[in-house]
């Protein structure tokens, strides 16, 4: 597969297409890879240092690549972090151009809009292109839990807790999101399911929940001790990668098994950073694969 990647940069480190590109290849992919910014390193350190791309350089860019009849040849689109809402725009030129070339080729929009706890942390603009505009372009599409609530509506009062409070409101909000474009919602950092009832809160186990024309499916790991950036970036490039080849079912438990055997090493080795080298034998061959059961 041939996947053309607009988002983030670091030369430290794995975010964006620094997490994402290196995932892809070494799961056998091409990755044909553009900054929307270029940092020094992710700002989970308190600063950064860094710049983003202009959207008129990033449009010349794949122009050239369009300039070598390459276009085409893709397979698949995948955006993240955008930085400006003219980035969008490029994307969803770059979008319709593949596709017009390429019908059978896959968007995967990965909504970096913000998080439970921070709340929204892109500039003005942007996650209103995202909801407006690259959802209905999308095929599949891959929100945290606060993102899938911006994207449906639900009115956000703080950063501190998902305003999704249990599961049957998750899939009710992934099935407004599927009914506006996207084939194929991937909700991940879902909270546990403490006592084994549908209400989210505290627990040792974090989860993923697909839905998709197959139905809707829940796979849990447990929660670990780090805050590693990047592991939403990683997970959206390891989905895109298995759901164009398995069945839903298959494509979410293999997504966990890579993400949590490189989580694990992250864990281990006590970083800041995604253990991304260290782990990527594992990643490809994870040791633990957890179940994956079907909730609708």
């Amino acid at each position: 597969m041939r996947v053309l990647s607009v988002q983030s940069s670091v030369v430290y480190g794995y975010v964006g297409n620094s997490a994402a590109a290196f995932a892809l290849q070494r799961l056998g992919h091409e990755v044909w890879a553009i900054p929307t910014v270029l940092l020094a390193h992710h700002t989970g350190y308190g600063r950064w240092v860094g710049a983003a791309t202009a959207a008129s350089l990033i449009s010349e860019i794949i122009g050239g690549i369009s300039d070598l009849a390459l276009l085409g040849t893709a397979d698949a689109v995948l955006s993240g972090y955008l930085g400006t809402p003219e980035v969008a725009d490029v994307v969803i030129r770059t979008v319709a151009a593949v596709r017009e070339q390429n019908p059978r080729a896959v968007y995967c929009c990965d909504p970096v809009i913000g998080d439970v706890g921070p709340g929204m942390y892109v500039r003005p603009g942007v996650a209103d292109v995202i909801r407006e505009r690259l959802l209905g372009m999308s095929d599949v599409v891959t929100p945290n839990i606060f993102e899938l609530a911006y994207l449906t509506g639900t009115r956000l009062d703080d950063g501190s807790a998902p305003p999704i409070a249990d599961q049957a409101a998750l899939l009710a909000a992934a099935d407004a999101l599927r009914s506006r474009g996207p084939s194929v919602v991937l909700v991940t950092s879902v909270p546990g399911e403490p006592g084994g009832d549908s209400a989210f809160g505290e627990s040792d186990s974090i989860g993923m929940i697909a839905v998709g024309p197959s139905g809707a499916y829940r796979v849990d790991t447990p929660r670990l001790d780090i805050a590693a950036s990047g592991a939403g970036d990683l997970t959206a490039a390891i989905f895109l990668a298995n759901v164009t080849s398995h069945p839903l079912d298959e494509a979410l438990a293999q997504t966990a098994a890579a993400v949590f055997a490189v989580l694990s090493a992250t864990e281990l080795m006590g970083g800041l950073e995604l253990s991304l080298i260290a782990a990527q034998g594992a990643m490809v061959n994870p040791a633990r694969v957890f179940p994956v059961r079907r909730i609708h």
